[in-house]
């Protein structure tokens, strides 16, 4: 009886270890299945940063290609409008031989050359023994573009009304076309004065209708109000704008 008890024990002892080792084995395989799937979980996540990169990394490439295709794009069609715009209107200006001049020609039509050539035009100009037309002439061209007169009879109405020379009396009062206050020269500052009141005294008052001595625009026009007793203002008027082109 107590040998049936001492086996019963025994084997209640194998069984007891059979399940402890089988519980062993089985959290060891638990352990190692959960480590496999902690490792299997950690490459795939890996993986998905490595794609997740890949992917940030060819969508910039893409954006900055993008970029590139629209900056070059914009250029081209930059370049093509550029090629294709209609240019503006270009000057187109007389050579100094090109210009005509008549007795009845509209006084407030410019010559039509550049001022480079009326420049050289006065540079050349034999009869300005005194220097004051070649010493002038970027200010008689802006003031004829500004008033709207043709510099070469403006430059004619000088030289009738104060000579080629300049008269000292007009030269002291830098008053080139004899204008008058009181029965006397109007005095100005300087040559670039009197000459832009020169020009928009022709201006206003002789050349735009409406102008208080408005009777036209050719030189006769102009002679009955600014020089109506005389006979022989516009041929004087005349042959010194003849000699400015000469």
């Amino acid at each position: 009886m107590k040998d049936s008890k001492s086996a019963l024990k025994i084997k209640q002892l194998i069984s007891v270890f059979l399940i402890i080792m089988t519980l062993g084995t089985y959290m060891g395989l638990f352990k190692t299945n959960e480590r496999q799937i902690q490792i299997s979980k950690f490459e795939t996540k890996k993986e998905i940063e490595k794609l997740e990169e890949q992917e940030t990394i060819e969508v910039a490439q893409e954006t900055i290609y993008e970029r590139e295709m629209k900056v070059t794009s914009r250029s081209e069609i930059n370049r093509d409008k550029k090629e294709n715009e209609i240019p503006q209107a270009v000057v187109k200006y007389k050579k100094i031989e090109e210009i005509t001049i008549s007795r009845d020609m509209d006084l407030s039509l410019r010559c039509g050359v550049s001022k480079e050539d009326f420049n050289k035009l006065m540079s050349n100009l034999r009869v300005d023994t005194s220097g004051f037309f070649k010493r002038n002439s970027n200010t008689i061209y802006e003031l004829c573009e500004k008033y709207e007169i043709n510099e070469i009879f403006f430059c004619g109405l000088i030289a009738a009304e104060s000579g080629w020379n300049i008269a000292s009396s007009h030269r002291n009062a830098n008053n080139y076309i004899s204008m008058m206050s009181k029965g006397k020269l109007i005095k100005y500052s300087t040559e670039a004065e009197g000459l832009e009141a020169a020009a928009k005294l022709l201006h206003n008052r002789y050349l735009t209708k409406g102008g208080s001595c408005y009777s036209g625009k050719t030189l006769s026009a102009v002679q009955k109000r600014f020089c109506p007793n005389s006979n022989t203002w516009v041929g004087l008027v005349f042959g010194c704008m003849k000699q400015v082109i000469k």
